[in-house]
Protein backbone atom coordinates (compact mmCIF):
# COMPACT_ATOMS: atom_id res chain seq x y z
CA UNK A 1 0.00 0.00 0.00
CA UNK A 2 1.35 3.43 -0.95
CA UNK A 3 1.56 6.01 1.81
CA UNK A 4 1.12 9.79 1.62
CA UNK A 5 2.11 12.08 4.48
CA UNK A 6 0.21 15.38 4.76
CA UNK A 7 2.28 17.94 6.67
CA UNK A 8 0.03 20.68 8.08
CA UNK A 9 0.70 24.03 9.77
CA UNK A 10 -2.89 25.05 10.59
CA UNK A 11 -5.68 22.50 10.74
CA UNK A 12 -8.05 24.25 8.34
CA UNK A 13 -5.52 24.38 5.47
CA UNK A 14 -5.94 20.71 4.68
CA UNK A 15 -5.77 18.42 1.64
CA UNK A 16 -9.15 19.57 0.33
CA UNK A 17 -9.96 17.98 -3.01
CA UNK A 18 -6.60 16.20 -3.07
CA UNK A 19 -7.67 13.85 -0.27
CA UNK A 20 -10.23 11.95 -2.36
CA UNK A 21 -7.78 11.71 -5.26
CA UNK A 22 -5.05 10.26 -3.06
CA UNK A 23 -7.48 7.62 -1.82
CA UNK A 24 -8.62 6.98 -5.41
CA UNK A 25 -4.97 6.46 -6.40
CA UNK A 26 -4.49 3.87 -3.67
CA UNK A 27 -2.66 5.91 -1.02
CA UNK A 28 -3.07 5.52 2.70
CA UNK A 29 -2.97 9.01 4.20
CA UNK A 30 -1.07 9.90 7.35
CA UNK A 31 -1.04 13.39 8.89
CA UNK A 32 1.59 15.29 10.82
CA UNK A 33 1.38 18.71 12.47
CA UNK A 34 4.73 20.36 11.71
CA UNK A 35 4.31 22.87 14.54
CA UNK A 36 4.22 20.27 17.31
CA UNK A 37 5.65 17.04 15.88
CA UNK A 38 9.35 16.17 16.01
CA UNK A 39 10.21 15.87 12.33
CA UNK A 40 13.80 14.98 13.19
CA UNK A 41 12.45 11.60 14.30
CA UNK A 42 10.65 10.95 10.98
CA UNK A 43 12.53 9.32 8.11
CA UNK A 44 12.33 11.87 5.22
CA UNK A 45 12.23 9.08 2.65
CA UNK A 46 9.79 6.75 4.38
CA UNK A 47 6.61 7.84 2.56
CA UNK A 48 5.85 7.40 -1.12
CA UNK A 49 4.50 10.96 -1.27
CA UNK A 50 4.76 13.98 1.02
CA UNK A 51 2.34 16.92 0.71
CA UNK A 52 3.40 20.07 2.58
CA UNK A 53 0.43 22.37 3.04
CA UNK A 54 -0.06 26.07 3.72
CA UNK A 55 0.03 28.30 6.76
CA UNK A 56 0.32 31.93 7.84
CA UNK A 57 4.02 32.01 8.82
CA UNK A 58 7.05 32.76 6.66
CA UNK A 59 9.75 30.28 5.71
CA UNK A 60 12.29 32.90 6.87
CA UNK A 61 10.77 33.27 10.38
CA UNK A 62 12.90 30.57 11.96
CA UNK A 63 13.82 32.74 14.94
CA UNK A 64 10.17 32.98 15.95
CA UNK A 65 9.13 29.48 14.87
CA UNK A 66 12.08 27.08 15.37
CA UNK A 67 10.25 24.13 13.80
CA UNK A 68 10.69 25.79 10.39
CA UNK A 69 14.45 25.15 10.36
CA UNK A 70 13.84 21.48 11.14
CA UNK A 71 11.18 21.23 8.45
CA UNK A 72 13.41 22.82 5.80
CA UNK A 73 16.30 20.49 6.66
CA UNK A 74 13.93 17.50 6.54
CA UNK A 75 12.65 18.55 3.12
CA UNK A 76 16.20 19.13 1.87
CA UNK A 77 17.05 15.51 2.66
CA UNK A 78 13.88 14.19 1.03
CA UNK A 79 14.34 16.24 -2.13
CA UNK A 80 17.98 15.19 -2.39
CA UNK A 81 16.66 11.61 -2.46
CA UNK A 82 14.29 12.62 -5.32
CA UNK A 83 11.28 11.39 -3.37
CA UNK A 84 7.86 12.57 -4.54
CA UNK A 85 7.02 15.87 -2.83
CA UNK A 86 4.27 18.44 -3.33
CA UNK A 87 4.22 21.85 -1.68
CA UNK A 88 1.24 24.22 -1.63
CA UNK A 89 1.66 27.92 -0.72
CA UNK A 90 3.86 27.86 2.42
CA UNK A 91 4.74 24.31 1.40
CA UNK A 92 6.14 25.54 -1.92
CA UNK A 93 8.12 28.25 -0.11
CA UNK A 94 9.61 25.70 2.28
CA UNK A 95 10.53 23.50 -0.68
CA UNK A 96 12.18 26.46 -2.41
CA UNK A 97 14.16 27.22 0.76
CA UNK A 98 15.18 23.57 1.06
CA UNK A 99 16.45 23.75 -2.54
CA UNK A 100 18.61 26.78 -1.72
CA UNK A 101 16.36 29.55 -3.06
CA UNK A 102 15.56 32.80 -1.26
CA UNK A 103 12.08 33.22 0.30
CA UNK A 104 11.04 36.73 1.29
CA UNK A 105 8.10 39.14 1.74
CA UNK A 106 6.59 40.05 -1.62
CA UNK A 107 7.15 43.56 -2.94
CA UNK A 108 3.74 43.85 -4.63
CA UNK A 109 1.41 43.45 -1.66
CA UNK A 110 -0.69 40.50 -0.63
CA UNK A 111 -2.16 38.38 -3.39
CA UNK A 112 -5.47 37.21 -1.94
CA UNK A 113 -8.37 36.33 -4.20
CA UNK A 114 -9.24 34.59 -7.43
CA UNK A 115 -7.42 35.11 -10.73
CA UNK A 116 -6.13 32.92 -13.57
CA UNK A 117 -2.56 31.73 -14.04
CA UNK A 118 -0.25 32.57 -16.89
CA UNK A 119 2.08 30.01 -18.48
CA UNK A 120 5.61 30.03 -17.13
CA UNK A 121 8.62 30.21 -19.43
CA UNK A 122 9.16 26.44 -19.17
CA UNK A 123 5.51 25.46 -19.47
CA UNK A 124 5.79 24.11 -23.03
CA UNK A 125 5.07 20.43 -23.43
CA UNK A 126 2.76 18.07 -21.53
CA UNK A 127 2.56 18.70 -17.80
CA UNK A 128 -0.21 18.31 -15.26
CA UNK A 129 -0.14 22.02 -14.46
CA UNK A 130 -1.18 22.78 -18.05
CA UNK A 131 -4.66 21.58 -17.07
CA UNK A 132 -4.99 24.60 -14.76
CA UNK A 133 -2.93 27.16 -16.69
CA UNK A 134 -4.32 26.55 -20.16
CA UNK A 135 -7.91 26.51 -18.95
CA UNK A 136 -7.64 30.15 -17.91
CA UNK A 137 -9.96 29.58 -14.96
CA UNK A 138 -9.50 31.62 -11.78
CA UNK A 139 -7.65 29.83 -8.97
CA UNK A 140 -7.29 30.93 -5.36
CA UNK A 141 -4.24 32.93 -4.30
CA UNK A 142 -3.59 33.63 -0.63
CA UNK A 143 -0.07 34.77 0.19
CA UNK A 144 2.16 37.73 0.91
CA UNK A 145 5.54 36.03 0.54
CA UNK A 146 7.28 34.89 -2.61
CA UNK A 147 10.48 33.04 -3.58
CA UNK A 148 13.22 32.91 -6.18
CA UNK A 149 13.08 29.99 -8.57
CA UNK A 150 15.25 27.13 -7.26
CA UNK A 151 18.27 26.21 -9.35
CA UNK A 152 17.40 23.57 -11.93
CA UNK A 153 13.62 24.03 -11.55
CA UNK A 154 11.16 24.43 -14.41
CA UNK A 155 9.08 27.62 -14.23
CA UNK A 156 5.49 26.51 -14.88
CA UNK A 157 3.16 29.39 -13.99
CA UNK A 158 2.98 33.06 -13.03
CA UNK A 159 0.45 35.84 -12.41
CA UNK A 160 0.51 39.55 -13.12
CA UNK A 161 1.46 40.16 -9.48
CA UNK A 162 4.02 37.44 -8.71
CA UNK A 163 6.14 35.62 -11.27
CA UNK A 164 6.80 32.37 -9.46
CA UNK A 165 3.52 30.50 -8.99
CA UNK A 166 4.57 26.94 -9.85
CA UNK A 167 7.83 25.05 -10.34
CA UNK A 168 8.90 21.45 -10.75
CA UNK A 169 11.99 19.29 -10.58
CA UNK A 170 11.79 16.21 -12.74
CA UNK A 171 8.68 14.20 -11.96
CA UNK A 172 9.32 14.08 -8.24
CA UNK A 173 8.83 17.64 -6.97
CA UNK A 174 6.10 20.21 -7.56
CA UNK A 175 5.71 23.54 -5.79
CA UNK A 176 2.49 25.53 -6.12
CA UNK A 177 2.18 29.04 -4.69
CA UNK A 178 -1.58 29.05 -5.36
CA UNK A 179 -4.29 26.79 -3.90
CA UNK A 180 -5.87 24.23 -6.27
CA UNK A 181 -7.14 22.14 -3.34
CA UNK A 182 -9.78 24.45 -1.90
CA UNK A 183 -13.58 24.09 -1.85
CA UNK A 184 -16.21 26.74 -1.20
CA UNK A 185 -17.30 25.00 2.01
CA UNK A 186 -13.77 24.47 3.26
CA UNK A 187 -12.95 28.13 2.72
CA UNK A 188 -15.45 29.08 5.41
CA UNK A 189 -12.83 27.94 7.92
CA UNK A 190 -10.21 30.08 6.20
CA UNK A 191 -12.33 33.22 6.52
CA UNK A 192 -12.42 32.69 10.28
CA UNK A 193 -8.85 31.45 10.72
CA UNK A 194 -7.40 34.31 8.67
CA UNK A 195 -9.83 36.98 9.90
CA UNK A 196 -7.07 39.25 11.21
CA UNK A 197 -5.08 39.03 7.98
CA UNK A 198 -8.14 39.85 5.89
CA UNK A 199 -8.99 42.82 8.09
CA UNK A 200 -5.44 44.16 7.93
CA UNK A 201 -5.45 43.78 4.14
CA UNK A 202 -8.85 45.57 3.95
CA UNK A 203 -10.39 42.61 2.13
CA UNK A 204 -14.16 42.27 2.45
CA UNK A 205 -15.03 38.73 3.53
CA UNK A 206 -18.48 38.80 1.91
CA UNK A 207 -16.96 39.73 -1.46
CA UNK A 208 -14.28 37.06 -1.13
CA UNK A 209 -16.93 34.49 -0.20
CA UNK A 210 -19.03 35.37 -3.25
CA UNK A 211 -16.00 34.91 -5.48
CA UNK A 212 -15.31 31.56 -3.84
CA UNK A 213 -18.84 30.33 -4.42
CA UNK A 214 -18.60 31.47 -8.03
CA UNK A 215 -15.21 29.99 -8.89
CA UNK A 216 -14.57 27.08 -6.48
CA UNK A 217 -16.90 24.55 -8.19
CA UNK A 218 -15.15 24.95 -11.56
CA UNK A 219 -11.77 24.75 -9.85
CA UNK A 220 -12.78 21.52 -8.11
CA UNK A 221 -13.63 19.94 -11.47
CA UNK A 222 -10.35 21.08 -13.04
CA UNK A 223 -8.40 20.10 -9.93
CA UNK A 224 -9.66 16.53 -10.11
CA UNK A 225 -8.11 16.15 -13.57
CA UNK A 226 -4.99 17.99 -12.41
CA UNK A 227 -4.47 15.82 -9.34
CA UNK A 228 -4.99 12.61 -11.30
CA UNK A 229 -2.59 13.72 -14.04
CA UNK A 230 0.10 14.74 -11.57
CA UNK A 231 -0.23 11.58 -9.49
CA UNK A 232 0.13 9.61 -12.73
CA UNK A 233 3.32 11.55 -13.51
CA UNK A 234 4.62 10.72 -10.05
CA UNK A 235 3.82 7.05 -10.57
CA UNK A 236 5.67 7.08 -13.91
CA UNK A 237 8.74 8.97 -12.77
CA UNK A 238 8.85 8.92 -9.01
CA UNK A 239 12.39 9.39 -7.82
CA UNK A 240 13.98 7.87 -10.91
CA UNK A 241 13.98 10.84 -13.27
CA UNK A 242 16.86 13.30 -12.80
CA UNK A 243 16.11 16.99 -12.53
CA UNK A 244 16.76 19.10 -15.64
CA UNK A 245 19.77 21.37 -15.97
CA UNK A 246 19.91 24.76 -14.25
CA UNK A 247 17.74 27.61 -15.45
CA UNK A 248 17.97 31.23 -14.40
CA UNK A 249 15.63 32.48 -11.67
Amino acid sequence: MKTALAVTHVAFEDLGTLEDELLHAGYTIERLDACTADLSGVDPGAHDLVVVLGGPVGAYEQQHYPFIATEIAWLRTRLAQKRATLGICLGSQLMAAALGARVYPGQHGKEIGWKPLRPGRDAEGPAATDLLVAAGLPVLHWHGDTFDLPEGARHLASTDQYAHQAFSLGRFALGLQFHPEVTAQGLERWYVGHACELAQAHIDVATLRQAGKRHAPALAVAAQSFWRAWLAEVALGGCAEPAPGPVSG
